[in-house]
């Protein structure tokens, strides 16, 4: 008989039959119920247990503990171990929440037992398909339970020593769906807001180190001018702030920029401070800033749509993939494809239409006094 659980053993009496152990610190306890039932889960849970405290004290379980050797204990393990605190706050509370919203999903439809007390043994790519459907309503954060948990188990099979066989999470596929996110300003709603807001107020200097910078709001937030050398901000994304080696990004600070920085108003530690003299955070800043575009009339705006922004007009400009990856700090090509692919589409899409122009001109199928092709935006 071969049973894939950790730290279980199996031998054989001078009689031939076949025993089960659980066995870890130098210590074991025989697991006598039969293989396969209730009885015999919780007996193994129960052997782990009572084994493990000979061990080093071990993190509590969400919401009170889980059994060791099921899914609750893992992320509770999970949520001490370096890898995890390491990460920035706001990821760390991302997480969490994701996966502790799993855990207490119902193994099955109208069931009171929480997958958090499902043993490690026991969990398949079906739990995982059945926890991602369950959010299918919202492909996005039904993707995220995917990536998140994916990210757990990847992180116990390289824990010494492993706390899992497999991830069961490794087969399960994302939801395919098509979004355009956040809303991409344009040109008349940046003029809109610089309307409401003119230089010299902090909602214009909110909006020019956005713009001008392409940094998200959580880094915006702590730009400061030990920041700036030689009219450069040189900073390092707080997304990959933790990552080994994460590439530094170095934005010029343009003309226009300088001027708005100049006029203020900007405070001591970083250029943009809340009301009460203190620096902003990051969902702080972000809801302020929503607040001004209301004010402008621009409810559809906001801070991470002006990073979107930057980047398609750097792409329309014809900045290659790894000139966007600086620019942006992205680590790999997937979200500069993005931009690059739309832009290559346009101007395709508008050198077609010329060609099919000019050829018609040519054969006399269309006056010659044709009206001339839409001009793009004028630059922001």
């Amino acid at each position: 008989m071969r049973l894939d659980l950790p730290y279980l053993m199996a031998d054989t009496d001078r009689h031939g039959n076949e025993r089960l152990f659980v066995r870890r610190f130098g210590r074991k306890i025989r697991i006598r119920a039969e293989p396969g039932t209730k009885a015999f889960t919780d007996a193994y849970g129960a052997a782990l247990e009572a084994l493990e405290s000979d061990a080093p004290p071990r993190p509590a379980g969400p919401r009170g503990g889980a059994p060791a050797g099921t899914l609750g204990w893992l992320a509770a393990t999970y949520f001490a171990a370096v890898e995890f605190t390491s990460l920035p706050l706001v990821s760390q509370s991302t997480r969490r929440g994701i996966i502790e919203a799993c855990l207490r999903e119902p193994i099955k439809p109208g069931s009171k037992d929480k997958l958090a007390l499902c043993p490690l043994a026991l969990l398949s790519a079906a739990h995982i398909r059945m926890l991602r459907d369950r959010r299918k309503d919202k492909p996005g954060a039904a993707n995220n339970r995917l990536k998140y948990l994916s990210s757990m188990f990847g992180w116990a099979l390289e824990h010494t020593p492993p706390l899992m066989r497999s991830n069961p999470a490794r087969d399960v596929k994302r939801l395919r769906y098509s979004t355009d996110g956040f809303h991409t300003w344009t040109v008349d709603e940046v003029k809109q807001f610089e309307a409401t807001h003119p230089i010299g107020t902090k909602p214009r200097l909110a909006l020019g180190l956005l713009l001008y910078t392409g940094a998200r709001r959580g880094d915006v937030v702590t730009f400061g001018r030990q920041h700036v050398r030689d009219g450069v901000i040189h900073f390092t994304p707080s997304k990959s702030r933790f990552n080994q080696n994460p590439p530094p990004v170095d934005v010029p600070i343009f003309p226009e920029l300088a001027k708005i920085i100049e006029a203020g108003p900007t405070g001591d530690l970083t250029f943009l401070m809340t009301e009460w003299g203190k620096p902003f955070t990051s969902n702080g800043f972000g809801n302020w800033f929503r607040d001004r575009c209301d004010e402008a009339g621009l409810p559809q705006c906001s801070a991470h749509g002006l990073r979107k922004a930057r980047a398609t007009i750097a792409a329309e400009r014809g900045a290659t993939d790894r000139q966007l990856m600086a620019m942006f700090g992205w680590t790999t090509e997937r979200q500069a494809n993005v931009y690059t692919k739309a832009a290559n589409r346009k101007r395709l899409s508008a050198a077609g239409a010329k060609l099919m122009a000019d050829d018609q001109n040519e054969n006399g199928d269309c006056p010659t006094d044709v009206a001339p092709p839409l001009r793009s935006a004028e630059n922001i």
